[in-house]
């Protein structure tokens, strides 16, 4: 049976970076799932009240491009979108550079094969950063999301942090995905549960 669900992102999160890396291995290991992928703007989730809005500020524009990058591969090329996802991810968490640097982005988006040219003009034309609102703020007012990763299926959302990546073993993906959907939606009684602490 297939599993509808969405799990929202921004490239900024190292757990949100866990969590993707074990949806696309298990999806690239044959698991029967319907996944959305969501953006969600962590700058935009830490303006203060009153404040002008990350989508609307000039000065956030940078803090937003790698996230805008990701949403017009996923939706103009979908079928670089897995593969993009993932380099852009690993601009900070494995490269350690700086997602607000466009020619970073760019090398990301190249090394997969997707021509950055296109994905800035884009970019530009201003629709990726109102599709992460619209993205954005539906999950705040539907589900009260504060944070990634949510996963949202049905009217069922609950924040995951994974503590570990999948590094290549779909199988083990499959297995940790199908857990935390299986406590979302057949467990949703289940509010929180937290290792006091974290293996080292």
């Amino acid at each position: 049976m297939t599993i509808a669900f969405s799990v929202n992102f921004d490239y900024r999160c190292p757990f949100a970076r866990n969590a993707h890396e074990h949806v696309v291995a298990a999806l690239r290991a044959g698991a029967d799932y319907d996944a959305a992928f969501k953006g969600f703007s962590l700058t935009e989730a830490h303006i203060a009240e009153g404040e002008l809005s990350a989508f609307d500020d000039p000065g956030h524009r940078e803090d937003l491009i790698a996230l805008a990058a990701g949403i017009v591969v996923r939706d103009r090329f979908p079928d670089h979108f897995l593969d993009a996802h993932l380099s852009l991810f690993a601009i900070r968490h494995d490269d350690g550079d700086d997602l607000r640097d466009e020619a970073v982005v760019r090398d990301a988006l190249a090394r997969v094969g997707v021509d950055a040219d296109l994905i800035f003009s884009e970019i530009e034309s201003g629709w990726p950063i109102e599709t992460i609102r619209a993205e954005h703020e539906a999950s705040v007012k539907e589900h009260s999301a504060f944070g990634v990763p949510t996963f949202i299926a049905g009217d069922q959302a609950a924040f995951v942090r994974l503590m570990t990546r999948p590094n290549g073993d779909g199988e083990l993906a499959k297995k940790t995905i199908d857990k935390v959907l299986e406590l979302l939606i057949g467990s949703p009684g289940i509010n929180e549960f937290k290792h006091t602490s974290v293996p080292r």
